[in-house]
């Protein structure tokens, strides 16, 4: 992937991936009870909606990582007109290569990244991170209806093999040493609203300016074919929140 024109369409966009505020809280909702000032880790933060989010409800330190230094420096505008600035510490690197002390954070979250890492590897990477009995939430993107046609499974073949159904994840994470507290599946509307229609009114920003580059070119046609399979197949997969307790 040609980074630069990637990012040419996806800086100043208000989410890197589906999800909502509301979902976010949601599942702050679902946990159990955390310390009165928790360490939070968010990795993969992009621009950071759900890190301010923690840091509103969770009134602790949230500590967000991202490799792409643009996505911070949203984040850090965004905090600070918020009034997080002191809750919120940013950090540029990767979520992958931590070096953190063991038993460092009460709670790691990461909406839609682990998938960089792999959901196995990110879940076994994260774990020595986490106090005793310390929390993970992960989105995670998932397969949740059985036979899908043959357009969208070869969609997903090539975009994210990896992919699972929630009973193979559930079964994945107990296996990487977690209890499975909760799942539940994000709405239609936290891919459109603040996902695929702000990316789709960028993609039409750019090809009515002209001027494109092959790499830009490919870049939007590719976009182009993600929106139009969530259109037409989204009922086959989703992103689904995992709620998990190192045991």
């Amino acid at each position: 992937m040609d980074f630069e024109a990637f990012f040419t369409v996806h800086c100043n966009l208000p989410r890197e991936g589906p999800g909502s505020d509301e979902a976010t809280r949601e599942a702050i909702r679902r946990l159990p009870s955390l310390p009165r000032s928790p360490r939070v880790l968010d990795l993969g933060c992009g621009p950071g909606r759900q890190s301010m989010v923690l840091a509103q409800e969770l009134k602790g330190t949230v500590i967000a990582v991202d490799l792409h230094e643009p996505f911070l420096q949203q984040l850090e505008v965004s905090a600070g007109q918020a009034g997080l600035g002191d809750r919120i510490t940013i950090r540029h690197g990767d979520m992958g290569a931590l070096e953190d002390p063991p038993g460092s954070f009460d709670l790691i979250w990461s909406e839609g990244a682990i998938y960089l890492l792999g959901f196995a590897n990110g879940l076994r990477l994260w774990r020595p991170l986490l106090r005793d009995a310390g929390l993970l939430v992960v989105s995670e993107c998932t397969w949740i209806q059985d036979n899908p046609p043959r357009e969208v499974w070869d969609y997903w073949q090539v975009g994210y093999p990896e992919m699972m159904t929630i009973e193979d994840n559930i079964k994945t994470a107990t296996e990487a040493g977690y209890e499975v507290l909760d799942t539940f599946i994000l709405p239609r509307s936290a891919w459109w609203d603040e996902y695929l229609t702000p990316v789709s009114d960028r993609v039409q920003q750019l090809r009515t300016a002209g001027n494109l580059t092959p790499a830009l070119s490919q870049v939007l046609a590719e976009i182009e074919q993600e929106i139009d399979i969530c259109d037409r197949y989204g009922e086959f997969f989703g992103y689904v929140f995992y709620l998990l307790k190192k045991s």
